[in-house]
């Protein structure tokens, strides 16, 4: 991040991981070293609770908000301040209807990509100019889910944005690295929320929690992440995609041994 202050960008900022990763970089500031952050949504009250908390907890960070419909395009050139880009930027922001595939309508398809996908890329493209004219490097994230490798009933819009989010991760990490500008990824498993944006049934929380590591996740195993990938340490790591999931991407412990013991020709004995 910038040696001065750093400025720090956040979309999806009201609530849920957005309002996570914003506060954990507002704990970096100290009266020597201020952060700004700016913290981005549609919900306006909401927004506005978020900072309210923020100047709270962490009085050395200077918080503004900006209300904004990220769907509407050409919202990025109003978000974006050319002349004072963010040092890091977290596209956080997403929706997650649930439509089966038979229902499914072009405006719904549309307003999934327009937000998880279309959206991430016009803001990453808006940084990266801002921050190449004044010769500056730069951090991107990009909150990705374990759909865009693990499809499921009703979500075909939603995984279809997360595959393709991952894989514009990549893009710009390719075409933004020679300009200083690192593109990574974060996708985490299922993480409590409490989202009023995307609210879940528990028999889906049940269902899609299964991992490794025998819970669920919380909005501070994301942050971390999050926060590393944007940090000296991960310097020379770009174009990739962070799976904080609880091993969940790795297997399932959820089968049954599929056979008792094994046969004769399996023993050697056959």
């Amino acid at each position: 991040m910038s040696p001065v202050t750093p400025t720090v960008l956040v979309t999806g900022a009201s609530g849920g991981i957005g309002a996570a990763v914003a506060a954990r970089f507002a704990a970096d500031a100290t009266p020597g070293r201020p952060v700004r952050i700016t913290l981005v949504d549609l919900r306006a009250a909401e927004l506005a609770e978020r900072a309210a908390e923020l100047h709270e907890r962490c009085p050395d960070a200077r918080v503004t908000t900006v209300v904004s419909d990220l769907t509407v395009p050409g919202a990025a050139d109003d978000v974006i301040d050319p002349g004072d880009p963010p040092d890091v930027l977290v596209n956080a922001a997403g929706v997650y209807p649930a439509r089966p595939l038979l229902e499914m309508t072009e405006q719904a398809w549309d307003r999934v990509q327009a937000l998880n996908v279309r959206a991430p890329m016009a803001l990453t493209v808006a940084t990266g100019r801002a921050l190449a004219a004044l010769g500056r490097p730069g951090a991107v994230v990009n909150i990705s889910s374990g759909a865009a490798t693990r499809a499921r009933p009703g979500a075909a819009h939603y995984c279809t944005s997360k595959a393709a989010l991952e894989m514009l991760t990549r893009a710009c990490a390719v075409e933004l690295g020679p300009l200083g500008i690192r593109v990574n990824a974060v996708a985490p498993g299922f993480v409590t929320v409490d989202s009023a944006v995307n609210p879940v049934s528990e028999t889906y929380a049940a269902a899609v929690s299964a991992n490794p590591l025998g819970r669920r996740g919380v909005p501070g195993d994301i942050t971390g992440a999050v926060h590393w990938l944007c940090g000296p340490d991960a310097g020379w790591v770009t174009g990739a995609v962070l799976r904080v999931d609880g091993g969940s991407t790795a297997g399932t412990t959820t089968l049954p041994l599929h056979w008792d013991g094994e046969s004769d020709l399996q023993e050697g004995t056959g």
